[in-house]
């Protein structure tokens, strides 16, 4: 891949994460109307999209744009607090695991391959069902279930960042195993972390989108991309657009980190 395009990856991904995060702090501005009121008299008949309504309102007369605006705020809230905890699990365990090794590393690997073997949906479904819903449930459900990629990531390349000649010569002048690690194994694997970081949003999204259109996610009023769409699927003949508006936003915001992390993974090849 040229550097040309490259760099155009990375431009687009993130100008696209830029505008989802524009959004998201200016929503009470950006939001002509209250997410959670009824505001057209729709009479549980969803209104098709209008001057006053660019892009209709539900069943219940809210209008469909201000709850998109709202929801990049929670989906956005979500995916990044939820990659943040699973780059801090995964990336301890995948640091620990490459640096230290023998009977250290074997352990927490087969914890990791283990982890792998359940479906992250499926376990997050399972752990939410027994815990208080709400959106701190969510967010730690999410991060604890999305560690395993990270951590096999880390570890790798914290095998060949401590192979090094810096971190030999760090070793050979005495420095303890906890300064080794974190003063020059960690920045090393640094870039790897930032590129997963990317990568991984996307995916928490998803997981997101896809606990909220199971009735898992951020309970209701609260707007939702997910819901709104679990919220659709009675329209789906009548009213397409319900459906068709918070599934481009989901896919809007999964193309813009998508782009933003492969432009990054490009560049370090």
């Amino acid at each position: 891949m040229t550097t040309e395009r490259i760099g155009s990856m990375k431009i687009i991904g993130a100008a696209m994460v830029a505008s989802l995060a524009i959004v998201a702090l200016l929503a009470p501005w950006l939001a002509p109307h209250d997410p959670t009121a009824a505001v057209a008299a729709t009479f549980g008949d969803p209104g098709r999209p209008s001057l006053a309504f660019p892009l209709g309102t539900d069943a219940l007369g809210r209008d469909v744009l201000s709850r998109i605006i709202w929801g990049a705020r929670i989906s956005l809230s979500v995916g990044v607090a939820a990659m943040s905890l699973t780059l801090a699990v995964g990336g301890l365990i995948g640091l620990a695991a490459g640096f230290f090794g023998g009977m250290v590393d074997f352990v927490l690997m087969r914890f990791t391959d283990m982890m792998l073997t359940l479906p992250a949906l499926l376990l997050a479904m399972a752990l939410i069902s027994v815990l208080r819903p709400g959106l701190l449930t969510i967010l730690l459900v999410i991060g604890l279930v999305s560690w395993t990629q990270v951590a096999r990531v880390v570890r790798a390349e914290t095998l060949s960042v401590s192979q090094r000649e810096f971190v030999v010569a760090a070793r050979a002048l005495g420095a303890g195993s906890a300064r080794v690690a974190m003063r020059h194994v960690l920045p090393g694997v640094m870039p790897v972390i930032v590129v997963m970081a990317a990568l991984g949003t996307s995916g928490t999204l998803l997981l997101d989108a896809g606990l909220s259109f199971l009735g898992l996610g951020v309970p209701p009023p609260t707007p939702s991309w997910g819901r709104m769409i679990e919220e659709a699927t009675a329209y789906l003949r009548t009213a397409p657009w319900l459906a068709t508006f918070p599934g481009l936003a989901i896919f809007y915001a999964v193309l813009g980190f998508n782009l933003l992390g492969y432009g990054f993974l490009a560049a370090r090849r």
